[in-house]
């Protein structure tokens, strides 16, 4: 479980519908658009992160918020640059 602070940046993200690029724990990278807190099938509360690719499909995925090492936004923002998830 993240911090209601760090909740607060992924809940302005969803809400202005930012692009933002995620690095994870593990060390692996994720882009798109934050769009919507929801849980896994697991119960586990993530963020959904959509692709859009430049055509009419848009595909999503579920990011663990636990997970999360940083989120940067990739537009110029007066909300945040990068936030930090470190416990």
């Amino acid at each position: 479980m993240i911090s209601c602070d760090l909740h607060d940046y992924i809940e302005i993200a969803c809400m202005y519908r930012l692009p933002i690029e995620l690095q994870l724990k593990d060390g692996t990278t994720q882009q798109g658009t934050a769009m919507d807190i929801a849980k896994n099938t697991s119960g586990e509360e993530c963020l959904l992160l959509a692709d859009n690719h430049g055509n009419s499909s848009t595909k999503s995925r579920l990011v663990v918020l636990d997970q999360i090492k940083t989120m940067r936004a990739l537009v110029s923002t007066p909300h945040f640059d990068v936030v930090n998830f470190h416990v």
